[in-house]
């Protein structure tokens, strides 16, 4: 009975995976992010208004890419390109609905999907932070 028990714990422990389909890739820090949004101070105020975009600064890897997609969802991205280490070219500048990377690589990824943009086969996505709305225009960006 012992080794059947010992049998079924070692198939589970060693049969899962910690591969994450939706967002697999390394070159981003697992930065913990804490930051509370109100849409009605200046500097967040364009946020009430759909397909706008604010850049937080100081989150995440590379700061915070906010983007309201419609009346009713506000999305969190991080400001750094996914498909590559950190660098001074690595930031994100945000370009309309989309956002792209200066490395002279042509990355550039939809604000609203997180995917990549044209006929750049891109291997990640970037990389999103939860928003929770807390009512009243606040929101709390975590991950």
């Amino acid at each position: 009975m012992k080794k059947l028990f010992f049998i079924c714990i070692s198939v589970i422990l060693f049969g899962c995976s910690a591969d994450d389909a939706q967002y697999n890739c390394n070159y981003l820090l697992d930065v913990g992010v804490n930051l509370s949004v109100n849409l009605n101070l200046p500097q967040y105020n364009q946020l009430l208004f759909p397909i706008n975009t604010v850049r937080v600064s100081n989150y995440g890897n590379d700061g915070i890419i906010l983007v309201r997609a419609n009346t009713n969802t506000l999305l969190a991205w991080d400001g750094a390109d996914p498909s590559h280490g950190l660098t001074a070219c690595s930031t994100l500048e945000i370009d309309g609905i989309n956002a792209t990377c200066s490395c002279g690589d042509g990355n550039s990824y939809n604000l609203i999907t997180g995917t990549a943009v044209g006929d750049n086969d891109l291997p990640c996505t970037l990389k999103p932070y939860r928003v929770e709305a807390l009512g009243n225009n606040t929101y709390l960006i975590s991950n």
